[in-house]
């Protein structure tokens, strides 16, 4: 086996031009650990804001980016039941933050966190699903505890988690009703499995009355977090908003009161890790993908580590909506 390997290391911030591959020494597994042989890994925006040297105290240089990957055992560390040869999925849990990460042809991690699967789906179809799953799953689980034949609201529809939180909650027997700016994308909701598509604007809450006129069950938000007031009024007595993140990058909300939260209305978030989603949810969902009744939206699909700075660049541009995949040619 080489001592080098090929990675996407950063001393500090880049541009995308500067997004380089070099060579770095492959980690040592240690106990309790595991290399995997990195085989695709989704483009997050947490990366690109890394890149840019815009995270928070939880990320520092020099850093490996990649938050999650899907790969081979390569090699186990002492007390690890996991084997050589074994297909897996990581993600979360400080990878590509606190700890070398993804983008690299090795990565190592602590054994729990490696979630072991076994499907013949392709690397560009399973890099998709890690990170997004495991939001997905771990919002409508964890955060709402959502109900066969209960309404749930998803705002902010389009974002990848949320095309697939609407498929997850369409397929556990909730009515979902999705949100867009951009009433051309209501067919890429309904295909997702979306019972009512809304356009985001001022006329959002008026809407969200006339579909649900006793309030909502439950709903995530994908938005803003200066949207929790408005979407906290169309929930009925007893139901639950979940918070998960803020694509338009507002993450709080000043002088905030908790009487913003109405009377008997349940205000949570979700921010877990691989734990919440264990290997036989991730296999269900895979036999999902593989029967047809789940199927992941990927914007794009790279080959090679070199194009891990197109991968970043099309992601930022917000023009294809779904997952940015890179897979890794064998070496």
């Amino acid at each position: 086996m080489p001592d080098t390997m090929r990675a996407i290391r950063l001393t500090g911030p880049v541009t995308l031009n500067e997004l380089t591959v070099s060579e770095v020494p492959i980690p040592a597994v240690r106990p309790g650990h595991v290399r995997i042989r990195v085989m695709a890994f989704g483009v997050n925006e947490s990366e690109v804001t890394s890149r840019k040297g815009e995270s928070g105290p939880d990320f520092s240089f020099p850093r490996i980016l990649g938050i999650e990957g899907v790969g081979v055992v390569d090699a186990v560390g002492d007390g690890v039941n996991l084997v050589p040869g074994q297909k897996v999925a990581t993600m979360m849990g400080g990878l590509g933050r606190a700890i070398d990460g993804s983008y690299a042809e090795y990565t190592v991690v602590p054994a729990v966190n490696a979630i072991p699967f076994d499907t013949d789906l392709g690397w560009d179809v399973v890099g998709a699903l890690p990170e997004t799953l495991q939001t997905a799953h771990g919002s409508i689980t964890t955060g709402l505890d959502l109900r066969a034949g209960e309404h749930v609201l998803v705002h902010g529809g389009t974002s990848t988690v949320g095309l697939t939180a609407i498929a997850i909650a369409h397929h556990l027997g909730a009515t979902v009703t999705a949100t867009t700016r951009n009433p051309e994308r209501f067919g890429l909701l309904t295909e997702a499995g979306a019972d009512n598509t809304l356009v985001d604007d001022d006329t959002l809450p008026d809407a969200i009355r006339a579909i649900a006129p006793d309030g909502l069950d439950a709903a995530l938000e994908f938005v803003s977090a200066t949207a929790l007031p408005t979407t906290l009024s169309l929930m009925r007595r007893g139901g639950t908003v979940c918070f998960v993140g803020a694509l338009n990058g507002q993450w709080t909300i000043p002088n905030f009161s908790p009487f913003t939260i109405p009377s008997g209305v349940r205000l949570t978030s979700y921010a877990g890790g691989p734990d919440d989603l264990p290997a036989d949810a991730f296999g269900h969902y895979l036999r999902m993908i593989e029967a047809g009744t789940l199927k992941p939206v990927i914007a794009g699909v790279y080959t090679g580590l070199e194009k891990a700075a197109a991968a970043q660049e099309d992601l930022e541009s917000g023009h294809r909506p779904g997952k940015h995949v890179v897979v890794l040619p064998a070496r």
